[in-house]
């Protein structure tokens, strides 16, 4: 038997009864399902130290077990001393397995870390069923050595599902674990 993810199995063992039930979907094919998670970091002291992107990377790369890549800035700010092709950021999209992983362990791990934690906000939806919210501090990760930070960074965290309203992604999202701010209770 392969591998496959607690979250994954709890997915299609749990999660999509409980949407097709709370929704009246009429097939299983209806019930919203996560695509990818995008994890980004913005980096904008690389403009002057370079060794900072490639420290992101690193990082970045050890969150997600998913070898990261710097982003490039479009064009020149000349406000921000910022040139066409410059190095400003890291990204990494997970999808499958890794993406189940990775949400897991941010649930489950990273989120209980953060100081004075009461939730996610409950805003970060796009109007059709994606949702964002970012992170002030990348050390909440348990694989980070807190020791060889030389920066506190911060990223954004994407969830894209196929749901058609917020109200879906709020409600697959909820069932994955994800602790929101200002839950009412059923």
């Amino acid at each position: 038997m392969s591998y496959k993810p607690r979250l994954q199995a709890q997915y299609s063992s749990e999660i999509v009864p409980a949407l097709m039930t709370q929704f009246n979907y009429k097939t299983v094919m209806q019930v919203p399902r996560l695509v990818k998670i995008s994890l980004n970091q913005g980096i904008g002291a690389a403009l002057t130290d370079k060794k900072l992107i490639d420290y992101g990377v690193e990082e970045m790369s050890a969150i997600s077990g998913q070898k990261a890549v710097a982003t490039v800035s479009k064009k020149d700010v000349s406000n921000f001393k910022l040139r066409k092709g410059n190095p400003i950021g890291v990204r990494v999209t997970l999808r499958g397995e890794k993406m189940y992983e990775f949400l897991e362990r941010l649930v489950a791990v990273a989120l209980p870390r953060v100081r004075d934690f009461r939730g996610i906000n409950d805003k970060g939806f796009d109007g059709r069923g994606n949702y964002s919210f970012g992170i002030t501090e990348q050390i909440i990760f348990p694989e980070i050595d807190i020791d060889k930070v030389n920066k506190i960074n911060g990223m954004d965290i994407t969830f894209v599902t196929t749901a058609r309203t917020d109200q879906e992604a709020m409600a697959l999202l909820k069932e994955f674990g994800l602790p929101f701010k200002n839950q009412k209770k059923a």
